[in-house]
């Protein structure tokens, strides 16, 4: 018999059989660009098999990338096949990944396109599960979890059920800071003279006073507590405030890590917790007997009916952001950076409910965003920050200064949105520009994104020019040269008297002049959002109200669905301690009503 070459694509011609070997046997590497970075993946191969895939240290994000790398890889080695979806919410990590795999299949003379092919699955007979629980909170996010955790504490039976295949939502991805007024914390960091009250005041002003009162007043009363629960439950926090112009007293602190270690330390207690986790399972509706919620109705991927049936339910569900057909007004035309999972699935079940809505064309707009893709933004807000620490300005297309850069987000996007295509311009020195690329690595731009974005030389969307002088990025940028080199000297005046006439930039973010000598850059600014500010009315308990203002028994609201706690703007860090609050807070009336 004729002996076997070594490559695993010999032929085996025995009288009877046609075996095809599949691969090289060995193992093989490929590298491709994530969210944080490159994603370095080795594929070890039998000569018939993929035996094992391993991701060596990555920047994904925890618990949303990494969910993704965990789930893509083990499917592929169980099934033998690329034909996996990409992890929904984690599309650009999923498609890294599945892109290095299929080089290694290439290095290893597999056959791409074969591996690729869908198989034929039998269908599933669908079937109806029934869960009886204390407490159904629906969504995963930060409240979600919160909630959870607490509830299982105060020995609630507790099921949680989210939608997508991993906990976190909004949360793994939120800006980073929380207000803390009240709390031992703030007091510890030196403030002990702030109240319920000033921060009242200070939400009233952002908000233009549309504020959803009650939950105000819950919101105001709860927050210290909550935070404090939140620190002896092991969420770390900086040791300083962080200054925003929205508040009047220092209140704000940067969560250790950002969000995507909060998050990360949310899942860890609730898998620690006495929670009964549903993932990939989408509530549909609320059910309701005589008028009180008595549980919820879900489905499964694979078609599995839920009836869980409940002593008190819980929507968690976050926003509608990623709904066009739930937006409104100015929301519309702006970009979208939120989680793909916010599509108002718990408003339209608490509004079938019977449940009253509020302030659903309002929605939070921030001034820092880069379209990445057609209507989709990432977020630069710790970028702009690094800027701004050194030498960064804000300019129009006339090359103009128009705003104060520290000043509040609300008064940035009121210009912002006035000028054309609603895009400002940050106009950086090279010390300002690499204080932008290192502190963007927290809102998840990795220096390969920015330098991919360079290359194209304004050519397409994400605007990032480099010029080797400040006359010449603004060429390119089109913005006019001139007024913009006139820009930039009479800054380096006010940086120097220690006085910004125009725009009353604080001085002690106006520490250092600007390099006139290059190289220059431009990066685009436009309006972006995540969070929406509509929502359920409730009471001061969180419980949901219905149309007629009376509360609609056993049925419960925490977290972005009942976001018109802020008016028609949030405030920084104002979401995430609402999440908090509202998830710690609530869990506490539902546990004091069920126990006594």
């Amino acid at each position: 018999m004729m002996k076997l070459s070594k490559l695993s694509m010999a032929i085996c011609l025995c009288a009877g059989c046609s075996l095809s070997f599949a691969f090289e046997a060995g193992t093989f590497e490929a590298s491709y660009p994530g969210i944080g970075g490159m994603v370095p993946v080795k594929v070890t191969f039998s000569k018939d098999k993929i035996e094992k895939i391993e991701v060596d240290p990555n920047k994904e994000t925890v618990g949303i990338g990494q969910n993704a790398i965990a789930s893509i890889s083990s499917e592929v080695v169980k099934t033998q096949s690329l034909a996996v979806d990409n992890v929904t919410g984690a599309t650009v990590t999923s498609k890294a990944l599945l892109d290095g795999i299929k080089e290694c299949v290439q290095k290893a003379k597999g056959d791409v396109a074969q591996l690729t092919k869908k198989k034929n699955i039998a269908p599933v007979i669908a079937k109806t599960e029934t869960i009886n629980t204390d407490l159904v909170i629906v969504g995963g996010g930060a409240a979600g979890m919160i909630a959870a955790i607490n509830a299982a504490d105060q020995h609630l039976k507790v099921t949680l059920v989210e939608k997508m295949n991993f906990l976190g939502g909004a949360s793994a991805i939120c800006g980073g800071s929380v207000v803390t007024e009240g709390s031992q914390l703030q007091k510890d960091l030196g403030v002990k003279d702030d109240t319920p009250a000033k921060l009242a005041y200070d939400l009233l002003d952002n908000g233009h006073q549309k504020n959803d009162m009650n939950a105000l007043v819950f919101y105001v009363n709860n927050v210290g507590k909550s935070i404090d629960w939140a620190v002896a439950k092991g969420v770390k926090f900086e040791k300083d405030f962080s200054f925003r112009a929205e508040w009047r007293t220092s209140r704000m602190v940067p969560l250790k890590g950002g969000c995507p270690a909060f998050a990360e330390t949310l899942r860890e207690l609730v898998k620690n917790a006495k929670v009964n986790v549903l993932l990939s399972i989408k509530a549909e509706q609320v059910n309701m007997t005589d008028g009180s919620a008595t549980g919820i109705t879900a489905v499964g991927k694979n078609g599995t009916k839920y009836i869980i049936n409940a002593k008190a339910v819980l929507l968690a569900t976050g926003g509608y952001g990623y709904n066009k057909e739930m937006l409104k007004g100015s929301l519309k035309d702006a970009l979208y950076y939120g989680p793909v999972s916010s599509t108002g699935d718990g408003h339209k079940m608490a509004e079938n409910a019977g449940a009253a809505m509020q302030l659903m064309d309002y929605g939070k707009l921030y001034p820092q965003g880069i379209e990445v893709a057609p209507g989709i933004a990432k977020s630069t807000l710790q970028g702009n920050i690094g800027a701004y620490n050194q030498a960064g300005i804000m300019v129009d297309k006339n090359g103009n200064r128009v705003i104060n850069e520290k000043g509040s987000g609300k008064d940035m996007v009121a210009i912002q949105t006035k000028q054309p295509a609603s895009t400002l311009y940050l106009a950086l020195d090279q010390k300002s520009f690499d204080g932008f690329r290192d502190y963007a690595k927290k809102n998840g731009i990795s220096s390969e994104d920015i330098d991919k974005w360079l290359a194209q030389d304004g050519k397409k969307p994400p605007l990032f020019i480099k010029g080797n002088s400040i006359e010449e990025a603004a060429k390119k940028a089109g913005i006019n040269p001139k007024n913009l080199l006139d820009t930039v000297e009479k800054y380096n005046s006010y940086v120097v008297n220690k006085d910004d006439k125009d725009f009353r930039r604080p001085v002690k973010f106006m520490t250092k002049t600007i390099d006139v000598s290059g190289p220059f850059y431009i990066v685009e600014q436009k309006p972006r959002f995540a969070t929406t500010l509509g929502g359920v009315k409730v009471t001061t308990k969180m419980e949901v109200l219905d149309k007629n203002g009376k509360p609609i028994p056993n049925l419960y609201a925490a977290g972005e669905l009942a976001n018109s706690v802020h008016g028609d703007d949030s405030a920084p860090g104002a979401n995430v301690a609402w999440c908090i609050t509202t998830g710690k807070t609530v869990s506490d009336a539902i546990a004091n009503k069920l126990q006594n």
